[in-house]
């Protein structure tokens, strides 16, 4: 008996390697070879390859662009996370309740199809010096008398980090609408019932029942978002080009610099202190998430 359980084991492990073979090879051929590539570089010159030690990691914790690049990033990664999914829970809490939510939910989802030029365009027309924003105020100010003319570029100052922090929000509140609506439907109406029976109120409910139970697409929601936030580049690069306001001079300018300029040897050790930090902060994130279970 033992024997046969034994065997039955050694098969499913046998299946279960077979399973994961195709994506462990798709892994390892462009991840996990490629990355390791990238350590080998960050410890030798561009060009020569010579080996130099540890001088890269020295040479890019100097460089004031690098400091600047990693300072604008983790700002606008803090900042954006929590109000990202501050607003989808308050968005997908009523929209809960609508018997038509599925369309709703399309309508959240429409910024994510947008394409990032079109979407660069919009910023460009809304919020420089001559745009719709600075007209729109204009003209209240003629009407109420309050101000005269305004002509702020918001694209070259410091408010050029907000307006990329609410581009972030607008394209990705959908998918975080979605995944806050999939854990909120997936508890059993029976838990909530049997609460206010018990005489829980609206609040109660959601403190005791709905929230606990959302911890999985808690989880989900922060690891997508933390990614997606090193996507903005995108939107800042063909707003304002290599070298836009400093305040949102992201990470990802930097490595597009230094590869325009061929400096290899610098942009791999960056990359490979920007992988470890992403790498930390997810197990952080997954030991949290075991012990909150």
């Amino acid at each position: 008996m033992q024997e046969k359980r034994r065997k039955l084991y050694h098969k499913r492990r046998v299946h279960f390697l077979l399973f994961l073979l195709p994506s462990l090879a798709g892994v390892t051929l462009f991840v996990l070879l490629p990355f390791l590539d990238v350590v080998k570089r960050s410890f030798q010159t561009a060009v020569t390859g010579e080996f130099t030690g540890i001088k890269n990691y020295g040479v890019i914790f100097q460089n004031q662009a690098f400091v600047l690049a990693v300072k604008n990033t983790a700002r606008f990664t803090v900042v954006c996370i929590p109000f990202l999914v501050l607003l989808g829970l308050l968005v997908a809490f009523p929209l809960s309740t609508f018997k038509e939510a599925g369309v709703v939910k399309s309508v959240y989802l429409f910024p994510l199809a947008m394409p990032t030029a079109t979407i660069v365009l919009v910023w460009k027309m809304v919020f420089y010096r001559q745009g719709f924003l600075n007209l729109l105020l204009t003209r209240l100010g003629e009407i109420t008398g309050l101000w005269g003319e305004v002509a702020v570029d918001y694209l070259g100052t410091g408010a050029s980090f907000w307006v990329l922090v609410g581009s972030y929000l607008w394209k990705n509140t959908g998918y975080t609408v979605v995944l806050w609506l999939a854990g909120i439907l997936s508890i059993p109406s029976e838990f909530i019932e049997a609460a206010k029976v018990d005489g829980a109120g609206r609040w109660k409910c959601i403190r005791y029942i709905i929230l606990p139970n959302l911890k999985g697409s808690f989880y989900t929601i922060v690891i997508l978002s933390f990614l997606n936030s090193f996507k903005i580049y995108r939107e800042a690069y063909l707003v304002a080009g290599s070298y836009p306001q400093e305040d949102i001079y992201l990470l990802q300018h930097l490595f597009n610099n230094w590869f325009v300029n061929m400096e290899f040897d610098k942009m791999a050790a960056a990359a490979v202190c920007v992988g470890i930090v992403l790498f930390g902060a997810i197990m952080l994130l997954q030991r949290i998430w075991d012990r909150a279970d």
